[in-house]
């Protein structure tokens, strides 16, 4: 199978995925704060380090790197509709929930890729 059709099945999916956690974040938590973007970032930066350190300990990984990593995670995360919530949060004029989103998704998603590669690192090592 040619890498970019994994890549393309692994995006669809990752993409339908952050759909549906945007409509039940919507649903559940309330439409003032970007709760569905800030979730899939934060937990698919998990899974990316998880996957990732999983990932290194097996040869011939390239396929699955392309499915799970590129695909699935790339179409789950999106930083595109991360930036586009930060602003308009800040036509808002909500300062404060600005901050938060932005920084609260940049330093903990960092730190839920660390503590992924760090678990696979115990798990697989």
């Amino acid at each position: 199978m040619n890498g970019i059709l994994y890549v393309a099945i692994g995006g669809a999916l990752g993409a339908s995925g952050r759909h549906l956690v945007g409509l039940w974040a919507g649903r559940s938590l309330g439409s003032g704060f970007p709760y569905g973007t800030f979730i899939v970032n934060i937990v698919g930066s998990l899974l990316m380090g998880f996957v990732i350190g999983w990932l290194l300990t097996r040869d011939g990984s390239d396929h699955l790197k392309l499915l799970i990593a590129t695909g699935f995670l790339g179409g789950f995360t999106t930083f595109s509709a991360f930036s586009l919530d930060a602003i308009n949060l800040l036509e808002r004029k909500a300062y404060s929930p600005f901050l938060l989103y932005v920084g609260g998704s940049v330093i903990v998603a960092i730190l839920a890729l660390w503590a992924g590669l760090m678990i696979a690192r115990k798990v697989w090592s």
